[in-house]
């Protein structure tokens, strides 16, 4: 058996399931607040050097898992492992946010897009050189929707 601790919580504007952005660093202006547990705050530190953070959390509103779903971004059913659908084996999500400051246990952040009250499981830097991989292809989703047009809605709910 596996088990995860939160080290703390989203604070965002999104109370419900719907309408929240599908995506977010580069995408999403939405503005949160990551609020790490008081035991966590010191490893906070030197954080405010990087402008983007990946996010690990747990999707703790999705119940179950389909092995095909249609994402939000396009019109056909696809395997889960080729989507980034909430609805998974195991409900673990990963976001990029942008670093607005770092305050005590606080990370304020833009391009958001989880749920008020997300347990948040780790937070990681974002490293240009490491994680900026060229060359990649990008399956459907080449021919996929806009994403700036697309909020969630309760398909995975």
């Amino acid at each position: 058996m596996i088990k995860f601790n939160p080290i703390g919580y989203a604070k965002t504007p999104f109370t419900q399931i719907e309408n929240v952005p599908v995506q977010g660093a580069g995408i999403s202006k939405d503005i949160g607040e990551l609020i790490l547990d008081e035991e966590y705050a010191s490893g906070l530190d030197d954080l405010d050097g990087f402008s983007h953070i990946y996010i690990v959390f747990h999707i703790h509103k999705s119940e179950g898992y389909d092995l095909k779903v249609k994402p939000f971004l396009d019109n056909e059913h696809r395997g889960i492992f080729a989507t980034r659908s909430p609805k998974r084996p195991n409900a673990i999500g990963l976001s990029i946010v942008e670093i607005e400051r770092v305050e005590a246990n606080r990370i304020f952040v833009r391009g958001i897009d989880l749920l008020d009250g997300t347990p948040i499981l780790d937070i990681k830097p974002y490293i240009q050189s490491f994680d900026n991989i060229k060359n990649t292809k990008d399956g459907w989703y080449e021919r996929g929707l806009d994403p700036l047009s697309v909020r969630s809605d309760k398909r995975f709910a």
